[in-house]
Parts: C-alpha cells; structure tokens; sequence
C-alpha cells in the first residue's frame, strides 16, 4: 500500500479517528468505510467488493439482508406493526415462540421456557447467572480456561481472557476458572482434576451453583470439547445438584451444523444462552432458554427496556423456515467438510509454518505457532478482499466464519484468497521467526 492510498484511507476514517472513542477496533483491522452488503459479500464507498468469512462475529449466518427477512420486515413495518414492546404482548412474539417450539424444541423432545433477557449475548448470560443463583442458594459458578461470555461483570467473571477481564476496573468475584478439556494436555482428564476439587474440602472451592460452557470457544481459540468429555461433565453437574449452562451465543443457529452445538453429544443443558444469529437479520435479540423448574423470577425481577425487539421477532421466526426440515443442517456440514479438507490442504503447502486447523463445521481455523502470524494473515486477506478476523486469547488463530448461506464457488475463491495470504505472509519470515514457539494456554503451541 503506497502513501498516497494510505493518506486517501486516513481521509475516509478521519470522522471516526475524530469523533468515535478509541475502543473501537474492527475498524482498525478493516480500515475502509463500508457502503453495502448483501448474502456473502460487502461492498465499500469505492465499489470495492469484499467476500465475508466473519459474518458480523457470527451474528450473520443468514448472510446480510437476507432477501426472505426483508421483505417480511419491510412488509410488517409498512403495515405499522409494533417495534417496541417491552415484554408487553404482541402478535409478533406470539408467532416466534409457537414456530420456535414447534421448529425447535418439540422435535428434539426439548422443553424449556423462553426468556428475552435483553439485546445482547451478555445480557443472556447475565439472566443465567443470576436464576442459577436463585435456584440453589449459592454464589459460586465455574467457568473455563480460554472462555467468552461477555464484557458486563457476571460474564467477565466466568471468562479467562485477562484483557477482557482487566478492563473491568475491578475485582471479579463469585465465579473459579477450570481447566477446559485439553488444556493440561492430552494425558491429563480435566475433568478428573476439577471433580477433585470438589470433593476435597480443602480445596477452597465452594460447591458451585452453575457451570458454564461453550461446545466449541469461538473466541478463545477455537478449541473444541469432545463428546466424552461434555457427558462427563454433564454427569458430574447431576451428581452434585450443580446446574448446567450452555453458552451456544455464537455457535448456536447452526453454526457447527445443528441447531443447537451441543445436539450431536446427547447433552441436555439446564440453561442455554443464545444471541448472534437468533434474531436472523442482525438486529438485537437474545434468549436464555430455562428447564421450567428453574424460572423461578418473580414477575420484574429481571428486567430490560428492549426486550421486545418486534423487528427481530419478525426476522427471526422467518429465520425458522431454515430449520423446517434437516435440509440446511445437512448443507452447512457439508460445506464444513470442504472447509475442513481446504484448511488440511493449506497446512499440508506450508509445512514449515506448522499450522493446526481447529473447530468444526462453519466456525474453523488455523493456529499458528509464530507470533503475530494469524494476524499478519488475516491483514494480508483483507487487501485481498477477504474479511477475516483472529481467535484465542493471543491472536494465534485465523479465523474462518463464513455466512452459512454461502455457496461452495465462494468458499472455495475464500479459500484461494486464504492460501495466497499465507503465502505472503510466509515468505517474509525468517527460519528463526519460524522456529519460535507461542505460550498459550500454559502450553507451547
């Protein structure tokens, strides 16, 4: 990028360098001002088209304005139906909850309540927090190593990410950080290491309300737990009266190919928090899902003032339609197929970089060894015109998050685009960068 293409950029961006708080950071990794977008693709004030493997961090499996979405959207806005509703009842909430039961939770023998916490992922995980305390009587809940749950208090306090949490200006209480599958090594369970804490009464960890877990840690490395591993854990939750709270905010809505993540391990979670790609157009909305012996709250008790989203109502229960029959689950594993068989062939052309794919279905990756790497790959791809972002708690992995309507040709160009950006990038390191290792997770990766 010359000098003159670097100064016409900083011209564009000059508004938000001068008006937008510097907490802002997408913008930094993709510094241009976008204009439009639609299915798998972003288009910015140039013209300049951009193939799109982050899907709004996932909040996008649809693609951007979705066609069906819209025109149901633009239809009931015409109509005046209500936008906003508290958690008043309106024809709009009606329709979603009797297609998402109908779609969702009878076919998978599912029972839950449904509960509008509030717009966001967090708030979603904040209202688990807070009924899984009320329910036993107990303060303390477990989370993971390398964990994201979100940026208020309760959620901070259950992610192992030192950043995120720091930025909390104070101290995180009520909540202990175990080791998630994998994270000690293959040769040590886990899951062994954490029942002994709690039957150890010196072990200075109090019985916990809750647990909380994603299937597969979408930003903390894109590191997945297995099936034996989740059931013991699942096992361990119903020996001990400790409540079982599935975070499925990113890898929820088909994400890793089912509905729901944690389907194919034959879990049933108390609690299941979801966001992202919930509301089906991007537009605000969460659920937290509860087993009806835990909604507990008195009618207030927890509150917001944009739980009736209507917009999204509307959009996520056209969304459903996807989920009608096992048509769409097929085709995202599918797809997760040649993603996977791309990545292998990507790390198999550069031997050198000792790169390892991680995840499952549309939410994959590649760690690199080498400091930086993913990042310097990731900023290689965007000049290409491919957005990806990285994962994990240092930046090691290259991120792939496609919108999960995407077509085989557009997967396969990413993945084009994808090669080429490693390759550059892997020409400009020396033997010796190649040779240094990264810390991550207490391991050398």
């Amino acid at each position: 990028m010359g000098d003159k293409e670097r100064g016409e950029i900083h011209n564009k961006l000059s508004v938000f360098d001068r008006l937008e708080s510097e907490v802002r950071s997408y913008c930094r990794s993709f510094p241009v001002v976008f204009r439009k977008a639609a299915g798998c693709s972003l288009w910015d004030t140039e013209g300049k088209p951009y193939l799109d493997f982050f899907a709004g961090a996932g909040a996008l499996n649809y693609g951007h304005n979705n066609k069906r979405f819209k025109e149901k959207l633009v239809r009931y806005m015409m109509d005046d139906g209500i936008s906003h509703s508290l958690d008043m009842a309106t024809e709009a909430k009606q329709y979603f909850l009797e297609r998402f039961d109908k779609i969702i939770l009878q076919p998978r023998e599912l029972d839950y309540k449904l509960m509008f916490p509030g717009p966001t992922g967090t708030n979603a995980v904040e209202a688990a927090l807070k009924i899984a305390r009320k329910a036993t009587g107990r303060t303390n809940v477990i989370g993971f190593t390398n964990a994201f749950h979100g940026m208020t208090l309760g959620s901070l306090a259950v992610t192992g990410n030192k950043f995120k949490r720091q930025g909390a200006g104070v101290p995180l209480h009520h909540a202990t950080i175990m080791p998630f599958d994998g994270y000690l090594g293959a040769d040590t369970d886990t899951i062994d290491y954490f029942e002994n804490y709690l039957k150890d009464s010196g072990s200075g960890v109090s019985l916990p309300a809750a647990i909380i877990v994603e299937t597969l840690q979408g930003e903390g490395g894109l590191n997945a737990a297995s099936r034996e591993w989740l059931q013991r854990l699942e096992t361990l939750c119903r020996e001990y009266g400790i409540i079982l709270i599935v975070d499925d905010i990113q890898m929820g809505c088909g994400r890793t190919g089912p509905f729901f993540s944690f389907e194919p391990f034959g879990i049933r979670p108390d609690i299941v928090c979801m966001s992202k790609s919930i509301g089906g157009f991007g537009l605000p909305m969460a659920l937290t899902l509860l087993k009806p012996d835990l909604d507990l709250w008195s009618p207030g008790e927890h509150n917001g003032t944009f739980r009736g989203n209507n917009l999204a109502f509307v959009c996520a229960a056209e969304a459903l339609r996807y989920w009608e029959n096992d048509e769409f689950e097929k085709s995202v594993l599918e797809k997760g197929k040649l993603l996977e068989a791309g990545l292998n062939a990507l790390i198999e052309r550069f031997p050198d970089l000792k790169g390892e794919r991680r995840g499952r279905g549309l939410m994959q990756g590649i760690a690199f060894p080498v400091e930086g790497m993913a990042g310097e790959v990731c900023a290689a791809a965007f000049r290409r015109g491919l957005i990806m972002e990285t994962s994990g708690t240092d930046s090691e992995v290259a991120k792939i998050m496609p919108p999960l309507v995407i077509d085989h040709d557009a997967l396969q160009r990413g993945l084009g685009l994808l090669g080429d950006s490693i390759k550059e990038v892997a020409e400009g390191c020396t033997p010796i960068e190649l040779a240094q290792p990264v810390v991550q997770g207490g391991q050398r990766i």
